[in-house]
């Protein structure tokens, strides 16, 4: 009696843990109820666990059968041999598919279409380990024998046929590691907080070499203009004959804001005529 009720509060705590762990990795989600009905993803968990249930105690056809049910109901393929960690967490997630010989870690997240296959018809293992806190985004392909380290990421559709170092990225097809921007300003980190969250193994300051070379640009053109400021606004307080300045205004994307830069004002400049005052945007 005593081991049934030990059980029943285990699933129980495991049940409440998912719910939770939906919360912390998905801004849309509201209410607990809202989550336990209408989350796929975590039907499809908790179904795999009734279905690796019967595969470890021997009733293998029937655990298929299963299986295949809450494929109908779910849109996410999940064979009954995977082994799956806690609070594992799959978004949306139709078209996910699990190989037999998977194993995943706990805290790990799957978007839509992720693919955790092999690339050989040979018995044993033949599906990735993935392991703690990996992200895995929308559409990629995981396919072999092979370990993704904890905290990695890989992007969206890409295709990955080796081994990824825990807290590496990969992106592309087939996968190769990105290199991190390094660690960026508190300019650059206020304009990255407009973007959103993280998702799709995406972060905000990487892996677009693109965007960190204009990211780079920005913010030395701001330093510079904040230099070119003090060194007229230090001319005009030896001659106020010096000639106005007008810098053109830095047009950015929206998610940057106005990128309106108000230089602080000194008590010669707030004496000068209008004409010699110094004004810059950027």
């Amino acid at each position: 009696m005593a081991g049934s009720l030990d059980r029943s509060f285990t699933v129980i705590s495991r049940i409440r843990e998912d719910i939770r762990s939906v919360f912390d990795r998905d801004p849309a989600a509201r209410t607990p109820w809202e989550v336990l009905t209408c989350y796929p993803g975590l039907h499809a968990i908790w179904s795999q666990r009734i279905s690796h249930w019967l595969w470890t105690h021997g009733f293998k056809w029937l655990a298929r059968l299963h299986s295949n049910l809450s494929r109908w109901l779910t849109g996410i393929e999940i064979h009954p041999g995977a082994t799956i960690g806690r609070r594992f967490f799959i978004d949306h997630g139709m078209g996910v598919v699990i190989g037999e010989t998977a194993e995943i870690g706990d805290d790990v997240t799957l978007y839509q279409g992720v693919t955790l296959g092999g690339v050989s018809w040979n018995k044993g293992k033949r599906h990735p380990t993935i392991g703690n806190h990996v992200v895995v985004g929308a559409g990629a392909k995981v396919l072999g024998p092979f370990t993704v380290g904890e905290g990695a990421r890989v992007g969206s559709n890409a295709v990955v046929v080796k081994e990824v170092p825990p807290g590496a990225t990969v992106v592309g097809i087939p996968a190769r590691i990105v290199q991190e921007a390094p660690q960026p300003s508190e300019k650059v980190v206020a304009i990255a907080k407009t973007l959103g969250f993280d998702a799709y193994g995406l972060t905000r300051d990487m892996p677009d070499p693109v965007a960190n070379a204009i990211g780079s640009m920005l913010e030395h053109i701001q330093v510079l203009d904040e230099r070119l400021v003090q060194v007229c606004r230090l001319l005009h307080q030896m001659d106020s004959r010096m000639p106005e300045l007008e810098l053109s205004k830095l047009e950015l994307p929206d998610f940057c804001g106005d990128g309106t830069v108000t230089a602080p004002k000194s008590d010669a400049a707030e004496a000068a005529p209008p004409e010699a005052k110094v004004r810059r945007a950027g």
